[in-house]
């Protein structure tokens, strides 16, 4: 089968600012344990043009990442604070951890990791607000908010908008095609999708699906991996995050991006009766209403940065 042309040089806008970002995001989650072969890994992304890399306090990445991009100028950096560092000050006092952990001036793009209904979310945004206010942020972003919390937080704003929300999306999580998608688009907000692979779940757990994108991928000399990734690159205003913490990891991705799925593939993934409920979906409930798993998560990464 002859490919599609892709022309993934660029991807959508980033909100309603001027910044276009590469079509992939370079994901820290659960990075953190060969610091070498991972920074080294970040910095061949980085090379060949993924300048786009998302961490978070809670990761305990964010020194890792100061290390892999110390001497690239053009890189554009996500982090997220955690919901237990919600209130104003604490707001305040995350986001200078961060920027001396990644050895930045200024956030490009700083994110609410998660709701947390114990803290009124307008106190949240002022603070976010604050941060842009002082060039320490230049982008305030979200993180597994539903639309009803993504108006919330955008109303409890003066002046800056919400551009991004980061939500699980792949050929498994399709949670978003509920009209989060729609929201995002009609509203300037970019959908950054985590967990591409279903936390390697894919590869595991779900036998069919494999199958199914091992089957469409042989019809392009493509990996099911580089199938899921184009996937949802072929969405609009769509950016998937994805770990490269080892060199191949970063060959392989790159893969994804010089073919497009065709219509007719597209519709059979889209068709796939093999699905799992997205991490907010299962947990939200718990993880929206008390910080304790944020202060779980953080020691099982350890106490501190590494």
């Amino acid at each position: 089968m002859a490919k599609q042309k892709a022309d993934f040089t660029k991807s959508a806008s980033l909100g309603i600012s001027s910044v276009n970002l590469p079509p992939l995001a370079i994901g820290t989650w659960r990075l953190g344990h060969s610091h070498e072969t991972e920074k080294e890994a970040i910095r061949l992304a980085i090379d060949k043009g993924i300048n786009f890399i998302d961490t978070a306090e809670i990761y305990h990445t964010e020194k890792l990442v100061g290390e892999a991009i110390k001497g690239h100028d053009n890189v554009f950096v996500a982090t997220k604070v955690s919901p237990a560092n919600f209130h104003h000050d604490d707001v305040l006092k995350a986001c200078d951890r961060s920027l001396a952990n990644l050895g930045v001036k200024a956030i490009d793009l700083y994110q609410l990791h998660w709701p947390n209904n114990r803290v009124p979310i307008r106190e949240t945004m002022l603070a976010m607000e604050d941060l842009v206010d002082k060039g320490k942020v230049k982008h305030i972003g979200v993180s597994n908010f539903s639309i009803e919390e993504l108006q919330e937080a955008q109303e409890a704003m003066r002046l800056q908008s919400i551009v991004s929300n980061q939500i699980e999306m792949s050929v498994l999580v399709r949670d978003a095609e509920n009209g989060m998608l729609e929201y995002c688009k009609e509203n300037n907000i970019l959908v950054l999708a985590y967990s591409p692979f279903s936390e390697g779940l894919l590869f595991k757990k779900y036998p069919k699906t494999l199958k199914l994108l091992e089957g469409i991928g042989k019809r392009y000399n493509k990996t099911a991996a580089q199938v899921a990734l184009n996937w949802l690159l072929m969405h609009d205003n769509v950016i998937p995050i994805v770990q490269m913490g080892r060199k191949e990891h970063v060959l392989e991705n790159l893969g994804a991006l010089d073919f497009k799925l065709n219509e007719d593939d597209m519709t059979l993934i889209g068709s796939n009766p093999e699905k799992r409920r997205s991490n907010e979906q299962r947990w939200g409930w718990l993880t929206k209403n008390t910080s304790f798993w944020a202060s779980l998560m953080g020691r099982s990464y350890g106490k501190k940065d590494r």
